[in-house]
């Protein structure tokens, strides 16, 4: 596997725990100078003395604005040639109690954070005639759930995104992606550990084996497994890599 161009600039959004954090660290290590950009400064900075990042960013993606300014206060000290739109919320709730209010923050964040994100970092990727952009999606992108019909319908966007953005910018090299895990081991997923046992009593090994039910090797995803899918999606040897939508989910899809 051919690994990352020779001084490469990666910024990832959402980058300071969870999945973003493991990107980072992952394009840390393979040579990349990682910005990591988030809402926190605090925890930003954390992941900058654990080493899995050199430079922080704060931003709300949701924000268009905001993420104009910190992608182009990145830009400055070194273009950005790979570009990780990868933070995301995730709320649950019965379609009939889903109101404009839920759908509104899904699409925000999950969908408008990526569109935002893109359309900053994208212009001087098209100059340059390279770029690497991976939007981490979801499982939900590509299938259904019960109970996160906003969420699904965003990361759904997500995916719609992706494959057609693909197709303007083949010609000028950049390459558009989407890595959709399934149910991955993190603190946001902890979230939902805890929802499941509060709403139904179960212990937490039961409410972690009702989300591994839907991988068919019966395990939680771990970070490291997605930052792995988009380290190679990155590399010079995925040029003819594009459109796709990668499922990181033990064969679910």
């Amino acid at each position: 596997m051919s690994g990352l161009p020779r001084s490469s600039h990666a910024l990832v959004t959402g980058g300071g725990r969870g999945i973003g954090r493991e990107i980072a660290s992952t394009l840390a290590r393979a040579g990349a100078t990682v910005t990591v950009l988030g809402r926190h400064r605090a925890t930003l900075d954390d992941a900058i003395a654990a080493g899995a990042a050199h430079f922080a960013a704060v931003a709300d993606v949701a924000d268009q604005a905001a993420v104009r300014a910190a992608i182009a206060e990145a830009a400055a000290r070194q273009p950005i040639d790979i570009l990780i739109a990868n933070a995301g919320i995730a709320e649950s709730a019965p379609f009939g109690k889903s109101d404009a209010a839920l759908f509104k923050r899904m699409l925000d964040v999950n969908f408008m954070g990526v569109v935002h994100a893109i359309q900053a970092a994208l212009p001087s990727m098209r100059d340059r005639r390279y770029g690497r952009i991976v939007a981490i999606a979801s499982t939900a992108g590509l299938k259904g759930y019960a109970y996160v019909s906003a969420y699904s319908a965003a990361k759904h966007a997500v995916v719609g995104l992706v494959r057609s953005l693909a197709l303007e910018l083949a010609s000028p090299g950049v390459t558009v992606n989407a890595v959709c895990p399934g149910f991955t081991d993190t603190d946001l997923l902890a979230g939902s550990i805890d929802n499941i046992m509060k709403k139904t009593g179960r212990s937490h090994e039961q409410a972690v084996a009702e989300l591994s039910r839907h991988n068919p090797q019966a395990r939680l995803v771990t970070p490291a497994e997605v930052a792995d899918t988009v380290l190679w999606l990155c590399g010079e040897g995925a040029s003819a890599i594009t459109g796709q939508a990668i499922a990181v989910a033990g064969g679910e899809i």
